[in-house]
């Protein structure tokens, strides 16, 4: 019994021994024990809000055309173009086209009559080294100082021919046909050394020499009206003032400007003339090798001589030209 009293203190009190040591041990022993757990995610980044868009450019508008201008009746416009409906068909399409800029044609006309005895090759050169403002339409001008003068003479004329070219073209082509039919009608209009008159549906009038062209005088008075008895028809209209256009001045269109009457288009420069009324403010015809320059950046290297009055005379007499001032004012 009283071996059994003792086994039975020796249990209890390894139990409170056991008790003991449990109390006292590490408790991040036991943790260690434990699988670690993995670290829970991190809350994703807050996402940026899409970028805004940015607003709009708003596109400058295309320049109101303004008001039209007055259209013209046939017989109105039959009387319009007579002054120069026997022009050379280069020679008329190239004075359309600077009708549509009457602005610039008096400081144009001035150019060419102060820079008149320059020719050929001198004068392109001068027209492209004085960098000249001017539309290169009116530029194509220069070599002819007295159609310039002829429009910078009656602006209202020239600017109510630009503005009909610019409006009603077809119109203003048909009446070229029909004058152009009336002086061949009438016996005025016929081929000759100097031009091609071509007996077609339209009339064509082409220069011979495409590198020389012809100025006709006449008057408008006598050639679209039938001729008096006995009024010798063949001497109504004389060819004999004339420009020589070389290669120089293929830039500015010659060489490629012609007109393409069954269509009612005009080519300058090889291209179909675009320029409308409505367009007109930002139409810029392609022209190969030309730079534009602006107001500010003209310059000026030559003597300036006007013509005299005799010169002046010679193509409104429709003389050969002559020249008083080459020799002396040679650059």
């Amino acid at each position: 019994m009283r071996h059994f009293d003792n086994h039975r203190r020796s249990q209890i009190a390894w139990a409170i021994l056991a008790l003991a040591l449990l109390a006292v041990w590490p408790a991040g022993s036991l943790r260690a024990q434990e699988p670690a757990q993995a670290p829970s995610p991190a809350p994703p980044p807050a996402q940026a809000p899409p970028p805004a868009e940015p607003p709009a450019q708003a596109q400058e508008p295309a320049p109101a055309p303004g008001p039209p201008p007055a259209m013209y009746s046939p017989d109105q416009l039959d009387k319009m173009v007579t002054p120069i409906a026997l022009y050379p068909d280069p020679l008329l399409a190239q004075a359309f086209a600077a009708a549509t800029f009457p602005d610039q044609i008096p400081d144009a006309a001035k150019w060419a009559d102060e820079h008149h005895y320059l020719t050929g090759d001198q004068l392109a050169a001068a027209i492209s080294g004085d960098q000249l403002p001017w539309d290169p339409s009116v530029q194509a001008m220069l070599p002819f100082p007295s159609i310039l003068e002829m429009m910078a003479g009656d602006i209202g004329w020239t600017t109510d021919l630009g503005n009909s070219f610019l409006a009603q073209r077809q119109d203003v082509m048909d009446a070229v046909q029909r004058m152009r039919q009336k002086a061949r009608d009438f016996g005025y209009l016929r081929t000759n050394p100097q031009v091609i008159v071509s007996s077609g549906p339209y009339i064509e009038i082409e220069p011979v020499n495409p590198a020389f062209i012809v100025v006709p005088y006449y008057d408008p008075a006598v050639v679209f009206f039938a001729p008096r008895p006995g009024f010798f028809v063949g001497g109504a209209i004389s060819f004999r003032f004339g420009i020589a256009i070389g290669p120089a001045f293929r830039p500015w269109g010659w060489g490629y400007s012609r007109f393409d009457w069954r269509g009612h288009a005009v080519i300058i420069n090889n291209a179909p003339w675009g320029r409308s009324w409505a367009n007109r403010r930002v139409y810029a015809h392609p022209y190969n090798g030309l730079q534009h320059y602006g107001p500010g950046q003209r310059a000026e290297s030559h003597r300036l001589v006007e013509r005299s009055a005799h010169e002046r005379e010679a193509p409104r007499q429709g003389h050969a030209r002559e020249e008083e001032h080459h020799d002396d004012h040679r650059p």
